[in-house]
């Protein structure tokens, strides 16, 4: 089969990278791992913020379906920086991350143009001439799909490696499988290739929650949609609250006393993380004057049955993740 453009990935930007060549006219292929995954969100259920937002609505304002899934999907809207001037204030929403997924996996099974095929792309394939000239992929199934431009946008899934204290496994995203080949192979045309990482926390149920004890944190009163194209006049999402609490004295304790067991802290880990989401244990080792830090607990649908809690991304074993979350009242 040939193509005009190939979409290796569903996340964000392999969803974006497709849905724009597709509505140009253009034969389109999106190569994902598990169809029942497109944009699945790997992390905090959340979309914006002060940087992120402004990327949101400028894919939105040239056609992008972020925004639009976002005002969809969204349970809590706020502009972050709101009482200081525009240039530094970010849109943010919490979104019910099944519906998220389910939307955009709608769009794109339905976008005219655009086929969706469920395998590993294993290596891309280079013409005879030159090496170097891409001309289509090769799948863990052993199909070949042909085309002249091929876009990667594989986020965390090439070699993949998931730390929870000693223990380390293979996986794109928690229990799904990575891409094991093709960053090889990257390598071997010559490209720089290194590893990133992010920490995320546990997932708490909502029945283990006293959430008396906390501080709610509801949306805007008149909540700000993400598209250009929402009817600002119309747009009215039920939304749902987070909560505001902290770590204290004890939960720094268990954590200080396990540094030996972070794989941040032991070498184990060697890729360098993002600046603006350190972990709980980089926080407690940096910040070791600080009796408290803020935590976010975040509903991850609109069911609200299960928390994200914003601010505690950690790689300690699992004992020490349940003594300190036991820790905090």
């Amino acid at each position: 089969m040939e193509y005009d453009v190939i979409v290796v990935g569903g996340g964000h930007a392999g969803i974006e990278a497709s849905l724009v060549s597709a509505r140009m006219g253009k034969k389109t292929l999106l190569i994902t791992m598990l169809v029942e995954q497109i944009g699945a969100a790997s992390c905090n259920p959340a979309i914006g913020g002060l940087a992120k937002g402004h990327l949101v609505r400028e894919l939105d304002a040239i056609g992008g379906e972020m925004g639009l899934c976002t005002d969809s999907a969204g349970i809590q809207f706020r502009v972050l920086n709101a009482s200081k001037c525009a240039a530094v204030q970010g849109s943010r929403a919490q979104i019910d991350m099944d519906r998220y997924r389910e939307y955009m996996r709608e769009v794109c099974h339905n976008t005219a143009n655009l086929e969706i095929y469920q395998d590993e792309v294993t290596s891309l394939l280079t013409s005879d001439e030159n090496e170097l000239e891409v001309c289509g992929v090769k799948t863990k199934l052993g199909e070949e799909f042909k085309s002249k431009k091929v876009i990667l946008t594989t986020g965390t899934f090439m070699k993949g490696l998931i730390h929870i204290g000693s223990s380390t496994y293979d996986a794109g995203r928690a229990w799904e499988l990575p891409s094991t080949t093709l960053s090889t192979q990257l390598k071997e045309f010559g490209l720089n290739v290194g590893r990133l990482k992010t920490g995320t926390p546990a997932r708490i149920d909502a029945k283990s929650i006293d959430f008396s004890k906390m501080e709610e944190h509801g949306g805007d009163e008149k909540p700000t949609p993400f598209s250009f194209r929402t009817d600002k006049k119309t747009f009215n999402p039920k939304q749902h609250p987070c909560y505001i609490t902290y770590t204290n004295l004890g939960t720094h304790g268990k954590i200080s006393s396990n540094f030996h067991r972070a794989p941040m802290f032991t070498g184990q880990i060697e890729g360098r993380g993002p600046r603006y989401c350190p972990s709980i244990e980089d926080k407690v080792s940096r910040f070791s004057e600080r009796d408290r830090h803020q935590l976010f607990l975040e509903p991850q649908t609109a069911m609200c049955t299960e928390y994200y809690i914003n601010g505690l991304s950690t790689s300690l074993p699992i004992d020490v993740q349940k003594d300190m979350i036991h820790s905090i009242n």
